[in-house]
């Protein structure tokens, strides 16, 4: 297993009830920054970064065309700040092969 450094991304890994729930939680944000209504949103896998908090790295799937994925980076504070969780950015027109990286 190779280590991983400090503030360094997760490898990318399947959804978890966890991760799925933070996506859905962060959905309205998404609509109203991206201006766009989602019938259909379901996160397809992520990474992770350890901050002062944790960054995660989603892909969401929002529709069938190609480019219909999305990656969120979402903020969930330290328990000790309220956990509180936050859509910090959002990259849209991404497809299924598009690697998650930091932005």
């Amino acid at each position: 297993m190779a280590e991983r450094m400090t503030g360094g991304l997760s490898d990318p890994d399947q959804v978890t009830s966890e991760v799925r729930d933070i996506a859905n939680q962060v959905k309205s944000q998404l609509e109203e920054k991206a201006n766009a209504k989602y019938s259909y949103f379901e996160a397809v896998s992520f990474r992770k970064q350890v901050v002062a908090g944790t960054n995660y790295f989603i892909k969401v799937r929002h529709g069938d065309g190609e480019r219909d994925y999305t990656h969120l980076r979402v903020f969930q504070a330290l328990p000790c700040h309220g956990s509180r969780i936050e859509l910090s950015n959002y990259l849209l027109g991404k497809t299924k092969d598009d690697p998650i990286t930091s932005f």
